[in-house]
């Protein structure tokens, strides 16, 4: 690696952490500001909690969201100081391409990518968790009664095998109106009803209540009745409950097994999930799309200096923030490509960059 290569890279790498460091503190502020009352509440909140629970984990999900920001911003900066100490004419007068030009700052764009990847599939979700789990307890009204119950439920268990419950409720544990059918094809070969169900913890059974088992034969149906037995079931309560904000949670090989399963079971619209998973890909790989961007925009020398870069600039980062926004919430609705919309703000700027890229070697 060239004494150029290193000393670009040095800037690249540096000013996207100084960036970013100015950022975080800004977010932190603007939230103690609106929670410090809530913490001030609870008297059996301690420091030591806020910071380790809360302010850890919410540094790790802000300095992930402002990632593209903080890199596009960094770029275009020491880009367009470069520029205007005529440190790139140096450069092009040493007969050093643009492509040649751009590879530290790929490489650059690399190593954020690859920490990017890390954090978004396994280190954001579990910090989400703990950060979820401290808001419902410190910071957020208990939820109503809508919220702590499912209504006619069922769910395909496996091939043939499908379970359905008129209401359950995820505080109790308990349910009514329970069945549980398996099938040969179009032919029913077994059912099960009880007039109530309860999930047990403790060792991950259910009871059932007054209840029916019937098998049925070619010739003839046997029926047995009675009050009160104990069974296993590939599900438990959890996957009654079907909320974004649990797909923010798991880490993606959870989350990926989560989708594949819950398809297998019949649930229609995943579509959030699928956003939350390919989101974790597409938003890191957008470092080489906003890198290349940024230095097309920043690599020759205007009039009014870095100012003008930086308007420029940041206000294309908004539109790309505006559009990856959009894009989330078209794919979150049902019967939309997800894949397809998630990748729109990406291919989009994707094209925009190669654009600028053929323009600036010229």
């Amino acid at each position: 690696m060239r004494i150029l290569d290193k000393y670009i890279l040095k800037k690249y790498l540096g000013s996207f952490v100084f960036t970013l460091f100015i950022l975080i503190p800004i977010a932190i502020a603007i939230d103690v500001s609106e929670k410090i009352d809530k913490f001030l509440r609870h008297t059996n909140l301690s420091l030591g909690e806020i910071i380790e629970d809360y302010y850890v984990n919410f540094t790790i999900y802000y300095a992930n969201t402002f990632m593209p920001l903080a890199l596009f911003i960094a770029v275009i900066f020491f880009t367009s100081k470069l520029s205007n100490n005529t440190e790139i004419i140096a450069i092009n007068s040493a007969s050093i391409s643009f492509t040649r030009f751009l590879r530290p700052y790929m490489i650059g764009a690399t190593i954020v990518t690859i920490f990017a990847l890390g954090m978004n599939h396994f280190v954001v979700p579990r910090g989400n968790k703990t950060l979820t789990k401290f808001e419902k307890k410190y910071l957020k009204k208990k939820k109503n009664s809508q919220q702590s119950y499912v209504k006619e439920f069922s769910m395909r268990l496996g091939e043939g095998r499908f379970v359905y419950v008129q209401n359950f409720g995820l505080r109790t544990n308990r349910g009514y109106d329970f069945s549980y059918e398996e099938y040969d094809g179009l032919k029913l070969k077994y059912r099960l009803t009880a007039d109530e169900v309860k999930w047990n913890q403790r060792d991950s059974t259910f009871t059932l209540s007054k209840f029916t088992k019937r098998r049925i034969f070619d010739k003839y149906d046997n029926i047995q009745n009675g009050k009160k037995f104990d069974t296993i079931f590939d599900f438990s309560p959890k996957d009654f409950l079907y909320v974004d904000y649990l797909s923010k949670e798991m880490p993606s090989g959870e989350l990926y097994r989560f989708i594949q399963t819950s398809k297998q079971r019949g649930v229609k619209n995943l579509n959030a999930y699928e956003v939350e998973l390919y989101k974790r890909t597409s938003l890191p790989l957008s470092s080489f799309i906003l890198t290349m961007i940024a230095v097309c925009l920043a690599f020759r020398k205007k009039r009014g200096g870095v100012g003008v870069n930086m308007a420029v600039g940041i206000g294309l980062m908004f539109l790309y923030v505006f559009f990856m926004k959009i894009s989330e919430v078209l794919g979150a609705v049902a019967g939309n490509n997800t894949v397809l919309m998630v990748w729109m703000p990406n291919f989009m700027f994707g094209v925009l960059g190669l654009y600028l890229y053929f323009q600036s070697k010229k």
